[in-house]
């Protein structure tokens, strides 16, 4: 499958709209981490910033939870590392705030 071939303008407009997202995406892990926002509110937002974060970072950036033990809860809980927070099913949502309840609300 071939990429369409874009204008310099469109091309600008994309990239701008990338690192708009990737800023976003920075700035609710950060909050993720300093408390400020819940895991379950992370979880069931719908927008497009969320969506595509993998759930092993999001995992990572709970206060106290590092790459292994992110690794290891996943593992344990059959949620496959790759899965962006979109692919997760409301069973995987239940059992991720179920493990974190001092995050959930």
């Amino acid at each position: 499958m071939a990429f369409p071939s874009l204008t310099e303008e469109q091309r600008s407009q994309a990239l701008a709209k990338a690192l708009e997202n990737r800023k976003e995406r920075a700035a609710l892990l950060a909050q993720l981490k300093s408390g400020s926002l819940s895991l379950e509110k992370v979880l069931n937002r719908e927008d497009q910033v969320v969506t595509r974060i993998p759930v092993r970072r999001v995992l990572e950036s709970l206060p106290g939870i590092g790459r292994v033990r992110a690794g290891h809860l996943l593992h344990d809980l059959g949620i496959s590392p790759r899965r962006r927070v979109q692919g997760l099913g409301s069973r995987q949502k239940e059992a991720l705030l179920q493990h974190f309840p001092s995050h959930a609300g």
